[in-house]
């Protein structure tokens, strides 16, 4: 499985971005796709996954009720809408990929390259 996350850029804050994660291939033991972020001197966080099967999601602290996570199947591609940016939204974003649902970073086998956010005015 490779994973192409792209969609990042520069917004002001309150503004939106759509990230995507692109997949090379998708295969049964690869079930979940998640979203995780890192800002400058922070540890890596999630900030949401998807189940592929039937789309359910789990939202991290951090950016719920800001965020909402979807999936083109026939795309293979996972996107995360994020609305009301801020500027401690400013972080690399990854997306990664594992076959159980985790919040856990070290249960995500497969990563994305990641694409940066930065919000500022």
């Amino acid at each position: 499985v490779q994973l192409q996350a792209s969609g990042g850029g520069l917004v002001q804050p309150g503004g939106s971005l759509r990230l995507s994660c692109a997949a090379s291939s998708f295969t049964l033991d690869y079930a979940v796709i998640g979203w995780f972020r890192q800002a400058p001197g922070k540890e890596r966080e999630l900030v949401s996954y998807i189940r592929r099967s039937d789309g359910s999601a789990f939202y991290g602290d951090s950016m719920k009720g800001r965020v909402t996570i979807s999936r083109d199947t026939a795309k293979r591609t996972v996107y995360l809408q994020m609305d009301s940016l801020k500027s401690e939204d400013t972080a690399v974003y990854y997306c990664a990929a594992t076959n159980m649902p985790t919040i856990l970073e070290d249960g995500y086998h497969y990563w994305g390259q990641g694409t940066l956010v930065t919000v500022s005015s």
